[in-house]
């Protein structure tokens, strides 16, 4: 019998069980369409659905919604962009999951897990928090760190506040939007952390906390990798480990490459 739809999305749920109000479902196609190539991306973008095309994927799991928003509303009705995606899309064929909730409800986070893993740093957890991990690295400067970060996923460049000769040892980590102060702060505050990494949150926010910080003397970093910079590496294990359970289901990790430049 056929590997259907309705049969990934049921294993690739279970661990967490139900969760209420969520953001993850199927976008596009049918729980009981055939399933025998599956493509995982952190962005469905409309490069990512041709490449499916090209490929003869008929199930994409992507971690962020299709038409530009969190929500399942769709903005910007009428949109042009939004009519040629979505045309895209039916003619294809492609049954579209979206895993948000859920993968960042695995535990550990597998989003998080993804990260800590691209930057070889699993024997440094000091412990897994709801929406952070708390991490004990070797002294190591914030000049040091932002160079090894940059080398370990392949970044052209990082946002930083901090004095780059400052020594770095415990690390808040956070991936995706939770970078807001209510998130961060307490990183500093409560577990100590020198730096804290995220992906983004409010400029208003933790930088401001950082900068006062620093003007009272206080030795503490933020380095801002990005959202999907901080987000895709879990994807992309994701992917591996979707492998493993469908061992004769092709399982293709499809990039989203950087489109946010410096000039």
């Amino acid at each position: 019998m056929n590997l259907q739809v309705r049969e990934v999305i049921n294993i690739i749920t279970k661990p967490v069980g139900i969760i209420p109000d969520t953001v993850d479902m199927l976008l596009f196609g049918s729980d009981n369409q055939s399933v025998d190539n599956i493509g995982v991306a952190f962005m469905p973008t409309y490069e990512n659905i041709r490449k499916c095309v090209e490929m003869d994927i008929n199930l994409l799991v992507c971690h962020e919604g299709v038409f530009y928003s969190h929500s399942t509303d769709v903005p910007l009705n009428g949109s042009s962009i939004i009519v040629e995606k979505q045309r895209l899309i039916e003619k294809s064929g492609i049954s579209i999951f979206r895993l948000h909730d859920y993968i960042h409800n695995y535990k550990p986070d597998l989003i998080m897990k993804g990260l800590i893993r691209s930057l070889c740093w699993e024997d440094n957890i000091l412990e897994h928090k709801a929406t952070s991990s708390v991490l004990q690295l070797p002294k190591i400067t914030l000049n040091e760190i932002i160079t090894y970060i940059k080398n370990k996923l392949n970044l052209p460049y990082l946002h930083f506040i901090g004095d780059l000769t400052m020594e770095i040892s415990k690390v808040g980590l956070l991936v995706g939007f939770r970078g807001g102060g209510a998130n961060a702060i307490p990183l500093f505050e409560e577990d100590g952390a020198d730096l804290v990494i995220y992906g983004e949150g409010p400029e208003w926010e933790t930088p401001e906390y950082v900068r006062d910080a620093m003007a009272l003397g206080k030795q503490k970093a933020v380095i801002i990798l990005g959202h999907r910079e901080s987000e895709e590496p879990g994807m992309k294990l994701f992917a591996k480990e979707l492998q493993t359970i469908f061992p004769d289901t092709p399982v293709n990790f499809l990039v989203s490459n950087a489109h946010i430049h410096l000039y």
